[in-house]
């Protein structure tokens, strides 16, 4: 929270914050609605909704482009947007900073631009078995019609990377580390500083997919030294179909653009076409103005509660609620560790996933279930699904307390 009058920082108090949730106060089922997906999108305050509301009433136009008032103000809270998210990753210029409808668009941005820039017939990529399939598929389009090589850092029981095997496949070959921050489907973090360090001695460029981590940790690329940086705006409390592609300025010049269209040129000619600076020749056509709006103001509201604060709240719920769900006889928590961010996924011995959901929705509990755009990863822990519950700064040790009387009640039903 802002500090008080005193500059005393003022206690993370969760009920004043559930009040800024408009969502949060009706019910599913006549049951007090308790979401808890928020890794699979998370909810809005009522200031992001505000932020759109007024840039739609007051001053919606078309940006860069208008010479008129109503142009100029939202060309201005547009690239205000940029610079607000560049600050949130400490990123040493918003230029490095593209806004993509995603951050799926800003891994494809990668592969395309750069990849089909530098890579060559033979090259290594190195991905981790945690991987969403965002960060698999774009990958397997290279390597089928490039001749590239994809490898696969293996995973253990737990859910956690060797970094002994990660070291064992890195070679001169490599060109790109692509893998996640923090897993989606288990909430197991990477060591991705000292990936990266390795990566970089043999000369390979490494992209990080931040989507589960940006909502919940304190980003710095500049200390990560990372090259590319994705994630998406509909994850940290802002709009769906905008995200962000953070990437090393002079890589980025380098990397011809992947769409053609306005915006994005400096002249063109029916001979030819030239293109604009970064990161204008990375966006194509009329941009999501009002949601990178959104996405500026998401950001203003997790800055003004204090990431810090945030973090120890749901870190705190994530472990009560591991911990409570192994208490329950025939439930098994998926992905152990110390490193993990606010989700646990677990299975139950006798019940499918999918039944798990349906009567959890029935007590109000909104959880995801399913592969979580993982199957790999569900592949190499044998199963076929897992149940997982995501917590947000919304979120709230009661909220957990009917979660798990809601487990049980499941559990009696699906034994009987």
């Amino acid at each position: 929270m802002p500090p008080d009058a005193t500059g005393n920082r003022i206690a993370f108090d969760v009920e004043a914050v559930r009040t800024d949730f408009p969502i949060l106060t009706q019910q599913v089922h006549k049951k007090d609605l308790i979401y808890l997906d928020s890794a699979a999108s998370a909810q809005k305050p009522r200031t992001v909704l505000d932020a759109m509301a007024e840039a739609h009433e007051c001053y919606y136009s078309n940006v860069h482009r208008g010479i008129h008032a109503l142009s100029q103000i939202a060309t201005d809270r547009f690239e205000a947007a940029r610079g607000k998210v560049a600050r949130f990753i400490n990123a040493p210029t918003s230029e490095s900073c593209i806004f993509t409808r995603g951050a799926t668009e800003s891994i494809n941005l990668v592969a395309n631009a750069w990849g089909r820039t530098f890579l060559r017939p033979g090259d290594e990529i190195l991905i981790s078995a945690l991987e969403h399939h965002a960060n698999i598929v774009p990958w397997h389009f290279l390597k089928d019609q490039m001749g590239l090589t994809l490898k696969v850092i293996p995973i253990d029981d737990n859910g956690q990377i060797s970094l002994d095997s990660f070291f064992d496949l890195l070679s001169e070959k490599t060109k790109l580390v692509a893998v996640t921050h923090l897993s989606n489907a288990l909430g197991v973090a990477l060591p991705v500083q000292e990936m990266m360090a390795a990566a970089h001695e043999v000369g390979a460029r490494v992209l990080i997919d931040g989507c589960q981590a940006a909502p919940h940790r304190t980003i710095d690329v500049q200390a990560l030294d990372v090259d590319f940086y994705a994630f998406s705006s509909h994850k940290l409390y802002g709009p769906t179909g905008i995200g962000l592609l953070y990437g090393k300025a002079d890589l980025l010049r380098q990397m011809p653009p992947w769409q053609g269209g306005g915006e994005m040129i400096d002249l063109v000619t029916f001979e030819g076409s030239s293109y604009k600076d970064i990161p204008h020749r990375f966006e194509a056509g009329t941009p999501a103005i009002v949601e990178a709006i959104g996405f500026g103001a998401a950001v203003d509201y997790i800055e003004r509660l204090g990431r810090s604060q945030i973090a120890q709240h749901e870190d705190a719920l994530r472990a009560y609620a591991e911990q409570s769900i192994q208490n329950v006889p025939g439930f098994r928590v998926i992905g152990q560790g110390q490193d993990k961010g606010p989700i646990v996924s677990f299975v139950m011995e006798n019940g499918h996933p999918h039944d798990v959901g349906t009567l959890l929705d029935r007590y109000g509990v909104a959880v995801r279930v399913g592969h979580h755009c993982a199957q790999p990863l569900m592949q190499c822990l044998g199963v076929s699904a897992t149940v997982r519950a995501s917590f947000g700064l919304y979120n709230t040790r009661n909220e957990i307390d009917t979660f798990i009387h809601a487990l049980e009640k499941v559990r009696g039903f699906l034994d009987s």
